[in-house]
């Protein structure tokens, strides 16, 4: 018996580590490329665990598709000098990131830059100071 609740403590543990490893995978993202894009601010999702710039971005044909460009929480971002009134709605920018590998309209941020020429890196957070 002893031995049937321990490998049943054992599955669980192996079950709630794997399901917040994949939770915070970047799996998601081709890193090999990168897609450059100018559009307009539509949300900036300032929380945690991860932050979503959301940019609204015109199409050659005219119809405008919301890309979500993904990074990390806010802590993060302040230390990386990104507060969320620095990219409120209506501002606009070109923004690089890594997009995802099944084509939707979405990134790992990777640097954006205000049409005032001001360059915000979310990975800058992450240096040691």
């Amino acid at each position: 018996m002893r031995k049937f609740v321990v490998i049943g403590l054992g599955a669980v543990a192996l079950a709630v580590g794997s399901a917040g490893w994949s939770h915070h995978s970047a799996f998601m993202f081709d890193f090999e490329k990168e897609v450059t894009l100018e559009g307009v601010v539509k949300e900036f999702q300032y929380t945690n665990p991860h932050s979503w710039l959301l940019v609204d971005v015109t199409n050659d044909d005219g119809t405008v598709t919301t890309w979500g460009f993904e990074a990390e929480g806010p802590s993060t971002l302040m230390r990386a000098g990104i507060r969320r009134s620095d990219l409120s709605p209506g501002t606009e920018l070109s923004i690089t990131g890594n997009p995802m590998k099944d084509g939707r309209p979405a990134a790992a941020w990777i640097i954006a830059t205000r049409a005032d020429g001001v360059e915000f890196n979310p990975r800058a957070g992450f240096a040691i100071q």
